[in-house]
């Protein structure tokens, strides 16, 4: 079996070599780990994964191999009965219903609504528009319609949640996605400003001759080397509404890697806020906290936000707004440090330019973007690499 994995990796991209896998079996008769997948899981991945970019494909070989064995390593779910969130059938609702579905209203009227149905409800509940259920109109719940809610478990059908109680599953990114990533690539090109820097070690032929042609002897002229002086912070927004985007997303930050030598990027859901991460795996377990970035990395650095803006407007203006914590400050607070820190920052939108005005959300991240907001398009990209250069 592990000989097949070994195989398996290297048919996807993974550059696995034999003495990667001896260490891997050497670790295992050592019994340096406990004998559960998840603990084998993460000591593979460590003997093989030596870029970030190839987690995501890593995963897919190890469910494919080792399918039987585990199916799961850090799933948890809200202590919430197990057949509630079972959605039994879907209710259609026309959109003269949805226009009669009237919202509770404000944010601390909907949380206290929540607190008093979990404290009465006794039972499993279907279809109606009070109880905590399935199927419905009730502001709690999954599988139904309300404008304004909290969902509770299943998955989400009319991007209206202005809370998730659930905990979900992200992939990463994967970098080597190539495209269509050959024309991204010309188009940030354009982003990339050679600049000369460090000692003059390199031969300026021009300036030579030019220097001989004026002096009327030999000058000799040399110059730092050229190099790509380009830093870049790139934010991808992962989950919920993003999921029709990843391949596009993947293409994007595939080129980027190609391009950028000095590239640092981080995930977020939906809006920023005081932590950001690496790992899907472990976004609530290994956080960089907001406030390190700002402080580990320069005001040079140019920062480029990805993602379609679409989310409760609680989520960017409310303290406590976030859909999977409760966050002490308002994502809009740490949306402007993170401006205010990098002048030269942009938002790439995947969503079409003609459906922002129907977002109240995309409005408000507009806003606080000086309205530097762009498609994901080429011309896009285009347009937002002519304002990232401008920004010195």
């Amino acid at each position: 079996m592990f000989l097949d994995f070994l195989d398996e990796l290297r048919s996807a991209g993974i550059p696995a070599s034999l003495r990667e896998h001896l260490v891997l079996l050497g670790a295992l008769e050592q019994e340096v780990i406990g004998r559960t997948p998840e603990e084998f899981y993460y000591l593979a991945r460590a003997t093989y994964v030596k870029d970030e970019g190839l987690l995501d494909r890593f995963d897919q070989v190890f469910a494919k191999v080792f399918r039987g064995v585990a199916t799961s390593f850090a799933e948890t779910r809200a202590d919430i009965p197990a057949d509630w969130l079972k959605a039994i059938a879907e209710r259609y609702l026309t959109d003269e219903d949805k226009v009669k579905i009237e919202a509770l209203g404000s944010w601390e009227e909907i949380m206290a609504t929540l607190k008093q149905r979990l404290a009465e409800q006794e039972g499993r509940h279907q279809g109606g528009s009070k109880w905590i259920g399935t199927g419905g109109t009730s502001p709690f719940g999954n599988g139904g319609y309300n404008p304004e809610g909290v969902r509770i478990g299943g998955e989400g059908q009319h991007n209206r949640a202005i809370k998730v109680w659930d905990q979900r599953e992200f992939k990463n990114l994967d970098n080597s996605r190539e495209l269509g990533t050959r024309n991204i690539k010309v188009a940030l090109r354009r982003l990339r400003r050679f600049a000369r820097e460090g000692a003059a070690d390199e031969l300026d032929i021009d300036g030579t001759i030019d220097g001989t042609a004026r002096q009327g002897w030999l000058d000799v002229r040399m110059r730092p080397e050229r190099r790509n002086a380009v830093k870049l912070l790139l934010f991808l927004d992962v989950g919920g509404s993003m999921d029709p985007f990843v391949r596009l997303v993947e293409e994007l930050f595939s080129a980027a890697t190609a391009e950028f030598k000095k590239l640092e990027f981080f995930y977020f859901h939906n809006c920023p806020y005081e932590g950001v991460w690496k790992d899907n795996r472990r976004r609530f377990t290994k956080r960089t906290p907001t406030w390190d970035v700002l402080h580990t990395y320069g005001h040079d650095y140019k920062c480029v936000f990805v993602g379609d803006a679409a989310m409760s407007p609680y989520e960017i203006i409310h303290p406590g707004g976030s859909v999977e914590h409760m966050n002490e400050e308002a994502g809009a607070v740490w949306l402007q440090r993170l401006t205010t820190t990098y002048p030269a920052a942009v938002w790439l939108n995947p969503t079409p330019r003609e459906q922002w005005d129907y977002s109240q959300s995309a409005g408000i991240v507009r806003q606080i973007m000086a309205d530097r907001m762009y498609p994901l398009t080429l011309a896009g990209l285009d347009e937002a690499m002519r304002e990232l250069t401008r920004k010195r």
